[in-house]
C-alpha cells in the first residue's frame, strides 16, 4: 500500500546553532579589534617613568666666621654664618672629616676681600660661588671632589 510519495525529512541545522556560530565570529572580531586598538594606541606609547621622590637635603652648618677685611683706609670686619648644601652623604662625611681644612679655606677666601667688594647682593652671590668652587676642590691627591651644591649665608654682618 503505497500512499503516495513519502516525504523524507532531512535534518536541518537548528537556528540556534547558526546563531551561536555567528555570535562566536562577531565576538572573535570584537576581541581582535580591541587587541589591535590596545596595541596601536596604548602599548606603543613610551611609558612614563615613575618620578622618584626627592631625597632629603643634606646640610652642614658651619660655626660663624669673623675675619678682618683688607684695609682700605680703615679697619673693617666681616661676621658670616655659612651652611653648605651637600649633594650626597659621602660628600657630607668627607667634609665633616676634613672640617678644619674646610674652615681654613673659608677663612682664606673671606680674609682676602675688601669691604667695598661685599656691599651689593651680586657681590655676595659671587662670594658664595667662589667659596663653593674652593670647597669643592679635593682635600688630598687621592681623594674625590666634594659635591657641594650650594653655599648659603645664614648670617652676614659687615662693619
Amino acid at each position: 500500500m503505497d500512499t503516495g510519495p513519502s516525504k523524507v525529512k532531512t535534518p536541518k541545522a537548528p537556528k540556534t546553532r547558526k546563531f551561536l556560530l555567528l555570535f562566536a565570529f562577531v565576538a572573535l572580531g570584537i576581541a581582535s579589534a580591541s587587541a589591535a586598538a590596545y596595541y596601536y594606541l596604548g602599548a606603543n606609547r613610551p611609558h612614563k617613568e615613575v618620578a622618584k621622590a626627592p631625597a632629603d637635603p643634606i646640610f652642614i652648618a658651619l660655626e660663624p666666621f669673623t675675619v678682618n677685611l683688607q684695609p682700605n683706609g680703615r679697619m673693617r670686619f666681616l661676621h658670616v654664618g655659612l651652611t653648605l648644601k651637600m649633594a650626597d652623604a659621602k660628600s657630607q662625611s668627607q667634609v665633616i672629616q676634613y672640617l678644619p681644612e674646610v674652615r681654613s679655606r673659608v677663612l682664606s677666601v673671606l680674609s682676602n676681600r675688601e669691604a667695598e667688594s661685599l656691599a651689593m647682593p651680586s657681590d655676595k652671590a659671587l662670594l658664595a660661588s667662589e667659596l663653593m668652587a674652593t670647597l669643592n676642590q679635593p682635600f688630598g691627591p687621592d681623594l674625590p671632589l666634594q659635591k657641594i651644591s650650594s653655599v648659603m649665608f645664614t648670617t652676614f654682618m659687615l662693619q
